[in-house]
Protein backbone atom coordinates (compact mmCIF):
# COMPACT_ATOMS: atom_id res chain seq x y z
CA UNK A 1 0.00 0.00 0.00
CA UNK A 2 3.14 2.19 0.92
CA UNK A 3 6.01 2.42 -2.09
CA UNK A 4 3.92 5.34 -3.98
CA UNK A 5 3.11 7.43 -0.80
CA UNK A 6 -0.49 7.09 -1.44
CA UNK A 7 -2.58 5.66 1.47
CA UNK A 8 -6.33 7.01 0.03
CA UNK A 9 -7.53 5.54 -2.86
CA UNK A 10 -11.09 6.07 -4.60
CA UNK A 11 -13.15 5.96 -1.61
CA UNK A 12 -10.55 6.20 1.87
CA UNK A 13 -7.66 3.78 2.26
CA UNK A 14 -8.26 0.57 1.86
CA UNK A 15 -6.32 -3.14 2.93
CA UNK A 16 -6.06 -6.59 3.32
CA UNK A 17 -6.90 -7.04 7.31
CA UNK A 18 -3.45 -7.67 9.18
CA UNK A 19 -1.50 -7.77 5.60
CA UNK A 20 -1.70 -4.25 4.07
CA UNK A 21 -3.69 -2.94 7.28
CA UNK A 22 -2.05 -3.81 10.06
CA UNK A 23 -3.09 -2.55 13.89
CA UNK A 24 0.44 -0.69 13.96
CA UNK A 25 -0.45 0.95 10.69
CA UNK A 26 -3.89 1.89 11.88
CA UNK A 27 -2.14 3.47 14.64
CA UNK A 28 0.37 5.82 12.88
CA UNK A 29 -2.75 6.38 10.50
CA UNK A 30 -4.67 7.34 13.42
CA UNK A 31 -1.89 9.94 14.55
CA UNK A 32 -1.36 11.28 11.14
CA UNK A 33 -5.06 11.99 11.18
CA UNK A 34 -4.93 13.55 14.71
CA UNK A 35 -2.05 16.03 13.40
CA UNK A 36 -3.64 17.19 10.64
CA UNK A 37 -7.07 18.16 12.38
CA UNK A 38 -4.65 19.75 15.26
CA UNK A 39 -6.91 18.02 18.38
CA UNK A 40 -10.42 18.87 18.34
CA UNK A 41 -13.28 16.55 18.77
CA UNK A 42 -14.03 13.54 16.23
CA UNK A 43 -16.15 11.28 15.97
CA UNK A 44 -15.38 7.70 15.52
CA UNK A 45 -17.89 4.74 14.08
CA UNK A 46 -17.19 1.24 13.14
CA UNK A 47 -19.11 -1.25 10.33
CA UNK A 48 -19.95 -4.89 11.49
CA UNK A 49 -16.60 -6.25 10.27
CA UNK A 50 -14.82 -9.03 12.23
CA UNK A 51 -11.49 -6.93 12.52
CA UNK A 52 -13.29 -3.33 12.67
CA UNK A 53 -13.10 -3.27 16.91
CA UNK A 54 -9.72 -3.75 16.77
CA UNK A 55 -8.84 -1.27 13.87
CA UNK A 56 -10.71 1.63 15.54
CA UNK A 57 -9.34 0.63 18.89
CA UNK A 58 -5.81 1.25 17.27
CA UNK A 59 -7.23 4.38 15.18
CA UNK A 60 -8.69 5.79 19.17
CA UNK A 61 -5.54 5.18 20.03
CA UNK A 62 -3.68 7.14 17.85
CA UNK A 63 -6.17 9.73 18.14
CA UNK A 64 -5.60 10.30 21.92
CA UNK A 65 -2.07 10.57 21.19
CA UNK A 66 -2.35 13.57 19.45
CA UNK A 67 -4.87 15.03 21.90
CA UNK A 68 -8.18 14.52 19.72
CA UNK A 69 -11.12 13.97 21.91
CA UNK A 70 -13.25 10.98 20.29
CA UNK A 71 -16.71 11.04 20.59
CA UNK A 72 -17.34 6.92 20.02
CA UNK A 73 -20.39 6.07 17.97
CA UNK A 74 -19.39 2.26 18.26
CA UNK A 75 -20.96 0.13 15.28
CA UNK A 76 -23.66 2.41 12.92
CA UNK A 77 -23.87 2.58 9.24
CA UNK A 78 -21.50 5.29 7.46
CA UNK A 79 -24.40 7.87 6.44
CA UNK A 80 -25.65 7.36 10.47
CA UNK A 81 -21.68 8.55 11.37
CA UNK A 82 -21.59 11.19 8.58
CA UNK A 83 -24.99 12.86 10.15
CA UNK A 84 -23.50 12.69 13.49
CA UNK A 85 -20.56 14.95 12.93
CA UNK A 86 -22.61 17.62 11.25
CA UNK A 87 -25.26 17.02 13.94
CA UNK A 88 -22.98 17.23 17.29
CA UNK A 89 -20.92 19.81 15.24
CA UNK A 90 -17.79 17.64 15.67
CA UNK A 91 -14.42 18.53 13.82
CA UNK A 92 -14.74 15.39 11.84
CA UNK A 93 -14.27 12.17 12.21
CA UNK A 94 -13.20 8.55 11.08
CA UNK A 95 -15.05 5.46 10.32
CA UNK A 96 -13.58 2.20 10.20
CA UNK A 97 -15.03 0.41 6.56
CA UNK A 98 -14.27 -1.27 3.78
CA UNK A 99 -18.13 -1.08 2.23
CA UNK A 100 -18.69 -2.82 -0.31
CA UNK A 101 -15.28 -5.09 -0.22
CA UNK A 102 -15.07 -8.43 0.96
CA UNK A 103 -15.08 -9.79 4.76
CA UNK A 104 -10.87 -9.83 4.70
CA UNK A 105 -10.60 -6.13 3.60
CA UNK A 106 -11.23 -3.36 5.98
CA UNK A 107 -10.53 0.62 5.51
CA UNK A 108 -10.38 3.85 6.97
CA UNK A 109 -12.55 6.99 5.75
CA UNK A 110 -11.84 10.67 6.98
CA UNK A 111 -14.76 13.20 7.45
CA UNK A 112 -14.41 16.91 7.49
CA UNK A 113 -17.04 18.79 9.87
CA UNK A 114 -19.51 18.61 7.72
CA UNK A 115 -19.72 14.94 7.38
CA UNK A 116 -18.31 15.15 3.98
CA UNK A 117 -15.33 12.71 3.62
CA UNK A 118 -11.87 15.07 3.62
CA UNK A 119 -10.97 16.44 0.23
CA UNK A 120 -8.34 15.02 -2.56
CA UNK A 121 -6.19 17.52 -0.95
CA UNK A 122 -6.45 16.95 2.69
CA UNK A 123 -5.72 13.45 2.12
CA UNK A 124 -2.49 13.93 0.70
CA UNK A 125 -1.40 16.62 3.71
CA UNK A 126 -2.51 13.29 5.63
CA UNK A 127 -0.41 11.04 3.68
CA UNK A 128 2.40 13.62 3.72
CA UNK A 129 2.41 13.71 7.61
CA UNK A 130 2.36 9.62 7.86
CA UNK A 131 5.04 9.28 5.25
CA UNK A 132 7.47 11.89 6.68
CA UNK A 133 6.88 10.73 9.35
CA UNK A 134 5.91 14.86 11.65
CA UNK A 135 3.28 12.98 14.39
CA UNK A 136 2.74 15.65 16.70
CA UNK A 137 2.13 13.64 19.72
CA UNK A 138 0.39 15.56 22.91
CA UNK A 139 1.95 16.02 26.44
CA UNK A 140 0.75 13.79 29.43
CA UNK A 141 -1.64 15.94 30.36
CA UNK A 142 -2.91 17.12 27.30
CA UNK A 143 -4.08 13.71 25.75
CA UNK A 144 -7.35 13.23 24.29
CA UNK A 145 -10.63 11.93 26.16
CA UNK A 146 -13.48 9.28 25.01
CA UNK A 147 -16.85 10.20 25.36
CA UNK A 148 -19.30 7.32 24.50
CA UNK A 149 -22.29 8.70 22.33
CA UNK A 150 -25.87 7.48 22.72
CA UNK A 151 -28.88 8.01 20.99
CA UNK A 152 -26.98 8.69 17.09
CA UNK A 153 -29.86 6.19 15.35
CA UNK A 154 -32.82 8.33 16.57
CA UNK A 155 -31.54 11.86 16.07
CA UNK A 156 -30.50 10.46 12.25
CA UNK A 157 -33.83 8.28 11.68
CA UNK A 158 -35.94 11.66 12.35
CA UNK A 159 -33.59 13.35 10.16
CA UNK A 160 -34.20 11.18 7.09
CA UNK A 161 -38.05 11.26 8.55
CA UNK A 162 -38.36 15.31 7.87
CA UNK A 163 -37.76 15.17 4.45
CA UNK A 164 -40.76 13.22 2.76
CA UNK A 165 -44.05 12.85 3.82
CA UNK A 166 -44.28 9.75 6.37
CA UNK A 167 -47.68 10.48 6.56
CA UNK A 168 -48.60 9.52 2.76
CA UNK A 169 -46.17 6.65 2.65
CA UNK A 170 -47.91 5.40 6.24
CA UNK A 171 -50.97 5.55 4.59
CA UNK A 172 -50.29 3.09 1.54
CA UNK A 173 -49.31 0.12 4.11
CA UNK A 174 -45.99 -0.97 2.21
CA UNK A 175 -44.11 -4.06 2.11
CA UNK A 176 -40.86 -3.87 1.72
CA UNK A 177 -38.43 -6.79 2.04
CA UNK A 178 -34.72 -5.36 3.40
CA UNK A 179 -31.36 -7.27 2.65
CA UNK A 180 -29.27 -5.91 5.15
CA UNK A 181 -25.74 -7.90 4.42
CA UNK A 182 -25.72 -9.25 7.74
CA UNK A 183 -24.03 -5.73 8.26
CA UNK A 184 -25.05 -1.95 9.94
CA UNK A 185 -28.32 -1.30 7.89
CA UNK A 186 -30.05 -3.59 10.05
CA UNK A 187 -29.73 -0.92 12.89
CA UNK A 188 -31.15 1.70 11.16
CA UNK A 189 -33.21 0.70 8.02
CA UNK A 190 -35.98 -1.64 9.36
CA UNK A 191 -36.81 0.47 12.43
CA UNK A 192 -36.82 3.63 9.90
CA UNK A 193 -39.49 1.90 7.74
CA UNK A 194 -41.59 0.64 10.84
CA UNK A 195 -41.65 4.36 11.67
CA UNK A 196 -42.80 5.55 8.12
CA UNK A 197 -45.67 2.95 8.67
CA UNK A 198 -44.50 0.19 6.67
CA UNK A 199 -44.48 -3.62 6.94
CA UNK A 200 -40.58 -4.53 6.62
CA UNK A 201 -39.43 -8.07 6.46
CA UNK A 202 -35.18 -8.82 6.84
CA UNK A 203 -33.46 -11.10 5.29
CA UNK A 204 -29.36 -11.22 6.35
CA UNK A 205 -30.53 -8.78 8.89
CA UNK A 206 -28.15 -10.39 11.34
CA UNK A 207 -24.84 -8.74 11.99
CA UNK A 208 -22.33 -11.14 11.33
CA UNK A 209 -18.81 -9.74 9.98
CA UNK A 210 -18.01 -13.08 8.05
CA UNK A 211 -20.86 -12.05 5.54
CA UNK A 212 -22.46 -15.52 5.34
CA UNK A 213 -25.92 -14.39 3.60
CA UNK A 214 -23.74 -12.87 0.35
CA UNK A 215 -21.09 -10.83 -0.57
CA UNK A 216 -21.34 -6.97 0.85
CA UNK A 217 -21.65 -5.18 -2.49
CA UNK A 218 -25.77 -5.22 -3.81
CA UNK A 219 -24.79 -6.32 -7.11
CA UNK A 220 -27.89 -7.91 -9.27
CA UNK A 221 -26.17 -11.26 -9.24
CA UNK A 222 -26.04 -11.28 -5.29
CA UNK A 223 -29.57 -10.78 -4.81
CA UNK A 224 -31.80 -13.20 -6.14
CA UNK A 225 -33.05 -14.41 -2.87
CA UNK A 226 -34.40 -10.86 -2.46
CA UNK A 227 -36.14 -10.96 -5.41
CA UNK A 228 -37.62 -14.13 -4.78
CA UNK A 229 -38.46 -12.73 -1.14
CA UNK A 230 -40.50 -9.57 -2.83
CA UNK A 231 -42.18 -12.09 -4.86
CA UNK A 232 -43.12 -14.76 -2.62
CA UNK A 233 -44.44 -12.25 -0.35
CA UNK A 234 -46.19 -10.19 -2.84
CA UNK A 235 -44.20 -7.50 -1.38
CA UNK A 236 -44.36 -3.14 -2.78
CA UNK A 237 -40.39 -3.12 -2.71
CA UNK A 238 -37.46 -4.88 -2.19
CA UNK A 239 -34.13 -2.79 -1.13
CA UNK A 240 -30.31 -4.54 -0.83
CA UNK A 241 -27.80 -2.25 0.71
CA UNK A 242 -23.75 -2.53 0.91
CA UNK A 243 -21.35 -3.18 4.10
CA UNK A 244 -21.80 0.50 5.18
CA UNK A 245 -25.15 1.02 3.94
CA UNK A 246 -24.49 4.27 1.88
CA UNK A 247 -25.80 2.45 -0.83
CA UNK A 248 -28.90 1.04 -2.00
CA UNK A 249 -30.20 -1.27 -5.04
CA UNK A 250 -34.00 -1.79 -5.19
CA UNK A 251 -36.22 -4.51 -6.23
CA UNK A 252 -39.35 -3.60 -7.87
CA UNK A 253 -42.83 -5.92 -7.37
CA UNK A 254 -42.13 -7.94 -10.11
CA UNK A 255 -39.06 -8.93 -8.65
CA UNK A 256 -36.70 -7.26 -11.34
CA UNK A 257 -33.68 -5.75 -9.65
CA UNK A 258 -33.10 -2.74 -10.88
CA UNK A 259 -29.36 -0.92 -11.22
CA UNK A 260 -28.47 2.16 -9.42
CA UNK A 261 -29.04 4.94 -12.86
CA UNK A 262 -32.58 3.79 -13.21
CA UNK A 263 -33.94 4.76 -9.50
CA UNK A 264 -31.67 7.42 -9.55
CA UNK A 265 -33.21 9.15 -13.01
CA UNK A 266 -36.49 8.23 -11.40
CA UNK A 267 -35.57 10.25 -7.94
CA UNK A 268 -34.06 13.10 -10.48
CA UNK A 269 -37.21 13.39 -12.23
CA UNK A 270 -39.21 13.75 -9.46
CA UNK A 271 -36.98 16.66 -7.85
CA UNK A 272 -36.69 18.13 -11.07
CA UNK A 273 -40.37 18.57 -11.12
CA UNK A 274 -40.76 19.91 -7.62
CA UNK A 275 -37.00 22.41 -8.45
CA UNK A 276 -37.25 22.56 -12.11
CA UNK A 277 -33.30 24.68 -13.12
CA UNK A 278 -31.54 22.89 -10.22
CA UNK A 279 -28.22 20.72 -10.56
CA UNK A 280 -28.08 17.18 -11.03
CA UNK A 281 -24.24 16.02 -10.24
CA UNK A 282 -23.25 12.65 -11.58
CA UNK A 283 -20.06 10.72 -12.96
CA UNK A 284 -19.12 10.41 -16.46
CA UNK A 285 -20.11 6.38 -15.91
CA UNK A 286 -23.70 7.20 -15.22
CA UNK A 287 -26.19 6.94 -18.17
CA UNK A 288 -27.63 8.58 -20.44
CA UNK A 289 -30.55 8.31 -18.63
CA UNK A 290 -29.61 10.40 -16.49
CA UNK A 291 -28.66 13.67 -19.14
CA UNK A 292 -31.95 12.25 -20.79
CA UNK A 293 -34.31 13.24 -17.36
CA UNK A 294 -32.39 16.21 -16.56
CA UNK A 295 -33.00 17.93 -20.40
CA UNK A 296 -36.68 16.65 -20.06
CA UNK A 297 -37.15 18.38 -16.89
CA UNK A 298 -35.69 21.43 -16.95
CA UNK A 299 -32.37 20.50 -15.10
CA UNK A 300 -28.39 20.87 -15.47
CA UNK A 301 -26.52 18.28 -15.39
CA UNK A 302 -22.97 18.48 -14.31
CA UNK A 303 -20.20 15.49 -14.91
CA UNK A 304 -17.45 14.37 -12.79
CA UNK A 305 -15.12 12.08 -12.37
CA UNK A 306 -15.61 8.66 -10.88
CA UNK A 307 -15.70 8.82 -7.27
CA UNK A 308 -18.42 9.69 -4.22
CA UNK A 309 -15.98 11.97 -2.49
CA UNK A 310 -15.82 13.91 -5.93
CA UNK A 311 -19.72 14.04 -5.91
CA UNK A 312 -20.18 15.09 -2.87
CA UNK A 313 -16.95 17.83 -3.11
CA UNK A 314 -18.60 19.15 -6.89
CA UNK A 315 -22.25 19.23 -4.67
CA UNK A 316 -20.79 21.24 -2.12
CA UNK A 317 -19.05 23.85 -4.48
CA UNK A 318 -22.03 24.02 -6.82
CA UNK A 319 -24.73 24.08 -3.75
CA UNK A 320 -26.32 21.34 -5.62
CA UNK A 321 -29.07 19.27 -4.39
CA UNK A 322 -29.01 15.79 -5.88
CA UNK A 323 -26.29 13.97 -6.41
CA UNK A 324 -26.25 9.72 -7.86
CA UNK A 325 -23.94 7.18 -9.40
CA UNK A 326 -25.05 4.03 -11.22
CA UNK A 327 -23.70 1.63 -8.40
CA UNK A 328 -26.64 2.74 -6.43
CA UNK A 329 -25.16 5.97 -4.40
CA UNK A 330 -28.01 9.19 -3.72
CA UNK A 331 -26.54 11.58 -2.50
CA UNK A 332 -29.79 14.37 -1.42
CA UNK A 333 -28.25 17.47 -0.48
CA UNK A 334 -31.01 18.91 1.76
CA UNK A 335 -30.31 15.88 4.03
CA UNK A 336 -26.27 16.21 3.75
CA UNK A 337 -24.64 15.39 0.12
CA UNK A 338 -23.66 12.03 0.57
CA UNK A 339 -24.42 8.30 -0.14
CA UNK A 340 -27.05 7.47 1.76
CA UNK A 341 -28.89 4.44 1.33
CA UNK A 342 -31.27 4.94 4.10
CA UNK A 343 -32.33 8.54 2.74
CA UNK A 344 -32.59 7.06 -0.76
CA UNK A 345 -35.59 4.33 0.30
CA UNK A 346 -37.04 6.91 2.14
CA UNK A 347 -36.97 8.98 -1.38
CA UNK A 348 -38.03 5.85 -3.15
CA UNK A 349 -41.43 5.20 -1.12
CA UNK A 350 -42.30 8.63 -1.62
CA UNK A 351 -42.40 8.85 -4.88
CA UNK A 352 -44.20 5.53 -4.85
CA UNK A 353 -46.68 7.50 -2.11
CA UNK A 354 -47.02 10.36 -4.11
CA UNK A 355 -47.95 9.34 -7.68
CA UNK A 356 -49.82 5.90 -6.42
CA UNK A 357 -48.11 3.72 -8.76
CA UNK A 358 -45.80 0.53 -8.40
CA UNK A 359 -42.21 0.78 -9.06
CA UNK A 360 -42.20 -1.20 -11.99
CA UNK A 361 -44.73 1.26 -13.93
CA UNK A 362 -42.84 4.52 -13.18
CA UNK A 363 -39.03 3.06 -14.28
CA UNK A 364 -40.88 1.59 -17.65
CA UNK A 365 -42.04 5.36 -18.65
CA UNK A 366 -38.05 6.35 -18.16
CA UNK A 367 -35.95 5.91 -21.69
CA UNK A 368 -34.80 2.55 -22.11
CA UNK A 369 -30.92 1.84 -22.49
CA UNK A 370 -29.04 -1.55 -23.19
CA UNK A 371 -25.78 -1.43 -21.35
CA UNK A 372 -22.33 -3.71 -22.26
CA UNK A 373 -19.09 -3.28 -20.41
CA UNK A 374 -15.34 -4.21 -21.42
CA UNK A 375 -12.11 -3.94 -20.39
CA UNK A 376 -8.56 -4.03 -22.26
CA UNK A 377 -5.13 -4.92 -20.48
CA UNK A 378 -2.90 -2.20 -20.29
CA UNK A 379 0.58 -1.55 -18.79
CA UNK A 380 0.07 1.75 -16.00
CA UNK A 381 3.15 3.42 -17.73
CA UNK A 382 1.20 3.49 -21.23
CA UNK A 383 -1.97 4.46 -19.78
CA UNK A 384 -1.50 8.69 -20.11
CA UNK A 385 -0.49 8.10 -24.08
CA UNK A 386 -3.17 5.37 -24.86
CA UNK A 387 -5.87 8.30 -23.82
CA UNK A 388 -4.37 11.04 -25.92
CA UNK A 389 -4.34 9.13 -28.80
CA UNK A 390 -7.52 8.11 -27.87
CA UNK A 391 -8.76 10.90 -27.47
CA UNK A 392 -7.29 12.23 -31.21
CA UNK A 393 -9.69 8.96 -32.85
CA UNK A 394 -12.78 9.50 -31.08
CA UNK A 395 -15.52 11.72 -33.25
CA UNK A 396 -18.41 12.39 -31.34
CA UNK A 397 -21.34 14.85 -31.59
CA UNK A 398 -20.51 15.81 -27.97
CA UNK A 399 -17.08 14.85 -26.16
CA UNK A 400 -15.94 14.90 -22.58
CA UNK A 401 -12.46 14.18 -21.41
CA UNK A 402 -13.22 14.73 -17.36
CA UNK A 403 -12.12 11.02 -16.49
CA UNK A 404 -10.95 9.17 -19.72
CA UNK A 405 -12.75 9.94 -22.61
CA UNK A 406 -16.56 9.74 -23.46
CA UNK A 407 -18.52 10.26 -26.33
CA UNK A 408 -22.02 10.72 -26.96
CA UNK A 409 -23.26 9.93 -30.24
CA UNK A 410 -26.34 11.18 -32.92
CA UNK A 411 -28.17 7.79 -31.87
CA UNK A 412 -28.39 8.40 -28.38
CA UNK A 413 -25.73 6.09 -27.73
CA UNK A 414 -22.43 6.75 -26.03
CA UNK A 415 -18.88 5.06 -25.16
CA UNK A 416 -17.10 5.76 -21.98
CA UNK A 417 -13.55 4.49 -21.92
CA UNK A 418 -11.40 5.19 -18.71
CA UNK A 419 -8.00 4.23 -17.23
CA UNK A 420 -8.80 1.94 -13.94
CA UNK A 421 -7.22 3.53 -11.12
CA UNK A 422 -6.64 0.25 -9.43
CA UNK A 423 -5.63 -2.41 -12.37
CA UNK A 424 -3.86 -2.12 -15.22
CA UNK A 425 -5.90 -2.19 -17.43
CA UNK A 426 -9.10 0.20 -19.49
CA UNK A 427 -12.82 0.59 -18.19
CA UNK A 428 -15.27 0.12 -21.43
CA UNK A 429 -18.75 1.39 -20.83
CA UNK A 430 -21.58 1.18 -23.73
CA UNK A 431 -24.52 2.36 -24.19
CA UNK A 432 -27.41 2.37 -26.71
CA UNK A 433 -30.50 2.24 -27.92
CA UNK A 434 -30.52 -1.63 -28.81
CA UNK A 435 -28.08 -4.19 -27.25
CA UNK A 436 -26.48 -4.81 -30.78
CA UNK A 437 -25.53 -1.59 -30.89
CA UNK A 438 -24.00 -1.51 -27.47
CA UNK A 439 -21.61 -4.72 -27.72
CA UNK A 440 -20.88 -3.08 -31.60
CA UNK A 441 -19.25 0.00 -29.23
CA UNK A 442 -17.57 -2.46 -27.29
CA UNK A 443 -15.82 -4.20 -29.73
CA UNK A 444 -15.05 -1.43 -31.78
CA UNK A 445 -13.40 0.20 -28.98
CA UNK A 446 -11.42 -2.87 -27.65
CA UNK A 447 -9.94 -2.80 -30.77
CA UNK A 448 -9.17 1.24 -31.32
CA UNK A 449 -7.14 0.56 -27.89
CA UNK A 450 -5.75 -2.42 -28.20
CA UNK A 451 -3.84 -1.05 -31.51
CA UNK A 452 -3.11 2.12 -29.73
CA UNK A 453 -0.85 0.05 -27.03
CA UNK A 454 0.39 -2.04 -29.80
CA UNK A 455 1.55 0.58 -31.80
CA UNK A 456 3.03 2.17 -28.85
CA UNK A 457 4.67 -1.01 -27.49
CA UNK A 458 6.46 -0.94 -30.88
CA UNK A 459 7.68 2.32 -31.12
Amino acid sequence: MTPNRRLFGTNGIRGLVNKELTVEMAASIGSAIGTFFKGGNLVVGYDARTSSPMLANAVISGLIATGCNVLFAGMAPTPTLQYTVKDYKADGGVIITASHNPPEYNGIKVLWSDGIEISREQEIEIENIFFDGKLSYAGWNSLGTIKPLSGIMDRYIEAVKRHVDTAKIASKSFHVVVDAANSVASLTIPRLLREMGCKVTTINANIDGTFPGRLPEPRPENLKELSLAVRALGADLGVAFDGDADRSIFVDEKGEIHWGDKTFALVAKHFLKENPGEKIVTPVSSSTLIKDVAEAYGGEIVWTKVGSVVVSHTMKALNAKLGGEENGGIFYGPHLAVRDGGMATALILNIMAKEGQPLSKMLEELPKYFIEKGKVECPERLKDMVLEKLIEKVKGSNLSTIDGVKAWFEDKSSILARPSGTEPLYRLYAEAKTAEKAKKLILEYETIIKGIIDSLKSS
